[in-house]
Parts: structure tokens; sequence; C-alpha cells
């Protein structure tokens, strides 16, 4: 290849940076975008193809940039090109994107309505393969105080323990507690032991006045309040 091949293959793959530079990161597409964050492409492929195939790895109902968050590691190193530096970068990227979300959202979350807590924390939980407990923690006024993951289970189970629950809730001198899981089959109607537990700790809450206020099953894109069902 002569230096003036070299030169064309090496301003194409600057392109999107350039692009950055002169424009604006809005002006780039989600594989140019990629294509800055793996810099460098292959004999065959440059950085902005390595991204459009990072992008057609996702899978399920979320295409594109959105399918990244259940796109792991070992599968964008399946991708030529992408060695395990570049692939920790891209899953990075994702979870900084979550959270900058999430945090934005934040201060216009009502811990009071099941709804407005169930959006907040739904692209949090709806994509873990097992069950997880979330334990909100508030102050008089419904202000979130404190989070905590409480438990992780299996795909179909998890563990909660009430003793654990209060504990926290005393250390942090809460006034409310809320909990969340997920249900990683995507349905989101609780089950017997759902049921069982969630009146186990509202009756102990009562009796150390501190009060559930709810307890919200995640599911896909939908949710169940125990409080709105009328089961606590």
């Amino acid at each position: 290849m002569n230096d003036k091949s070299q030169n064309t293959v090496s301003h194409k793959a600057m392109m999107p940076y350039e692009k950055f530079l002169l424009k604006g990161p809005e002006s780039l597409s989600d594989e140019e975008l990629l294509a800055i964050l793996i810099r460098t492409g292959t004999k065959d492929e440059d950085s902005v193809s390595l991204g459009r195939r990072v992008l057609s790895l996702s899978k399920g109902s979320e295409c594109g940039i959105l399918g990244l968050r259940s796109v792991s590691i070992s599968e964008l190193m399946e991708i030529k090109g992408i060695g395990q530096v570049k692939a920790v970068k891209i899953k990075c990227v994702t979870e900084l994107s979550r959270r900058l979300v999430q945090a934005s959202r934040r201060e216009t979350v009502s811990f009071r309505e099941p709804a407005s807590v169930a959006a907040y924390y739904m692209e949090q939980l709806r994509h873990e393969c097992t069950e997880q407990v979330l334990l909100l923690l508030t102050d008089n006024k419904c202000r979130l105080i404190h989070e905590m993951v409480l438990s992780k289970g299996t795909v179909d189970t998890s563990l909660l323990s009430p003793r654990e629950v209060f504990l926290q809730a005393l250390k942090y001198q809460a006034v409310h507690i809320l909990l969340l899981h997920n249900h990683p089959s995507g349905d989101a109607s609780p089950s017997r032991q759902d049921i069982e537990i969630t009146k186990r700790l509202d009756e102990l809450g009562t009796l150390l006045q501190l009060s559930l206020l709810d307890h919200i099953i995640i599911g896909d894109n939908c949710y169940v309040s125990f409080r709105e069902s009328g089961l606590i």
C-alpha cells in the first residue's frame, strides 16, 4: 500500500473524530460514536464498520444502541477487532449512560406514587437475568435517604431477610421503607411467597413504627404494586 492509500485509510478512520470536533457529538451516528471509542479497525474493516457490527449484536425486542445493554463482553469480543479493552470500554459507556439517565430523573420521582417509582427503576431491573431485591429508605417527607441491593437470587427465587430490612432502616434512621424486585420471566404477578413475606414485613414494620410504603414487582415493561392491588 503506498503512502497516498495509507493517508486515505487514515483519513477515513479519523472522520468521526474530526466530525465531532467540527459539528459536535449530536452530528454523529451511533456507529460513528462507537467508532471513536473503538479507535482503530482491522486491515479489512475500519472503526465505523466495526461500530456497525457491534450494533448488529443487539437481540430481542431492543435493537441498535438500546440492545447493547444486554450484549456481554464475551459476545463483543467475538467480533474481530474488538478485544477485551474495547469491549470493556463499550460496556462502561452503556452503564454510564444508564446512570446519567437515572440521575437526571431522580429529582422527579415521587416515592408515594407506585407508577413514578416503577418508571424510574424499570430500565435498571427489567433486564436482569436473576431476581434482585432493592431496599429504598425514605425520611418523613418520603425523600430517599438510602438505596441498596438487599439480595440477589437465582433465576426464579430471591432471599429476603426481614431482619436485614429493619437493621438497615434503623441504621439510616428511616421513617418509611419501600421494596422493589424484578421477575426475570417478565410477568410481574406476585407469587405466594412474595405475598407472604410482604405481609410479614408490613406487620413487623407497624410494630417498629416503620411503615412499608409499598412492594413493587417489576416485569417486562409492567409492574405490580402491592399497595395499589390492596395486598397491604
